[in-house]
């Protein structure tokens, strides 16, 4: 017979792992699948140098694992399952997994976060881990000595190309307008580097390998005169955003436009009682690590008292 928990969590970055933390401490007794990215986005970022605590900065790997330990130092149960099927039609809830196992739930956090984007480009899946990235800290070392181009123009694509450069010998980050939208420490760092060079105006527009099953060359589009170039290239790592993994809850949760889903204004309450989400599956402006833990904090106070209202103590 299937156990019945206080709360599920769906998701294992700062979102959820904080939202276990609180959970634990509060004798929810939570259950948290890590999901398709244990660790979340932070997993494959390098230095985090702005959330608090780490005055020396510290690598995300490292922070999410410190996070999943005091998680579990508390009593959540972890289990690194993928969440692939549910049902919000009735209480409790019901989580069915990637492997066969389903869990059910009074409460449900949802903390899935977010997932990078990609150009869309005929070639490019296949050639995602023969070249095509959106991971410098998972993929730099196998460029070095190489020229990589990166695709953005925000903060993400500052730092991805000043990781880059540990390794390749030349980095180029292509950037559709004429400014950046990173932030001024970062737009500093890249343009800077003295391996990095920034090409204006700019959208890659092809992906190539010249049959030999790894990048070999990229057709770059002049986004105001349209004018086309074939340039050499060894490496195509994209930093164009995020889109939230929310698809297991559509027409089911109230979303944006985007997919992200909505919560009551201050709080991490869904439009479905006893549904809370949390992080950069409902945040579409500041998706920070701080926020997200945040807001993981608010989403596990927001259950327990949502319980002791259900069960009148």
């Amino acid at each position: 017979m299937t156990s019945i928990h206080k709360t599920l969590i769906l998701g294992s970055g700062p979102a959820g792992y904080t939202a276990a933390i609180y959970a634990a401490r509060a004798n929810l007794a939570p259950v948290l699948l890590t999901g398709r990215q244990p660790g979340g986005q932070l997993t494959i970022t390098s230095e985090v140098e702005n959330y608090p605590g780490f005055p020396e900065g510290v690598m995300g790997p490292e922070m999410m694992e410190k996070f999943r330990e005091q998680a579990a130092r508390f009593g959540t149960q972890i289990h690194d399952e993928v969440g692939v099927t549910v049902d919000l039609s009735k209480r409790p809830f019901t989580v069915t997994t990637e492997g066969g196992a389903t869990f059910q739930s009074e409460t449900l956090i949802i903390s899935t976060g977010a997932s990078a984007l990609y150009l869309g480009l005929p070639n490019e899946k296949a050639l995602q881990g023969r070249g095509v990235s959106a991971c410098a800290t998972c993929d730099g070392f196998f460029f070095k000595n190489k020229v990589v181009y990166v695709v953005g123009g925000g903060d993400s694509a500052c730092e991805e190309a000043n990781f880059l450069t540990k390794y390749a010998s030349k980095v180029f980050l292509v950037v559709r307008r004429d400014a950046l939208r990173a932030s001024k420490i970062m737009q500093d760092r890249a343009l800077k580097n003295p391996k990095i060079e920034v090409l204006w105006h700019q959208n890659v527009t092809d992906v190539f390998d010249v049959s030999k099953g790894k990048v070999t060359g990229l057709e770059l589009t002049h986004t105001l005169t349209g004018e086309k170039k074939v340039v050499p290239a060894d490496g195509l790592f994209l930093a164009i955003g995020h889109k939230p993994n929310t698809e297991l809850f559509q027409g089911v949760l109230t979303m944006d436009d985007k997919g992200y889903i909505q919560t009551v204004p201050g709080k991490t309450a869904t439009n479905l009682p006893g549904v809370f989400a949390a992080g950069d599956c409902q945040d579409s402006y500041y998706r920070q690590a701080g926020t997200a833990a945040g807001s993981g904090c608010m989403a596990a106070i927001e259950v327990e008292r949502f319980l002791e209202d259900q069960h009148g103590k």
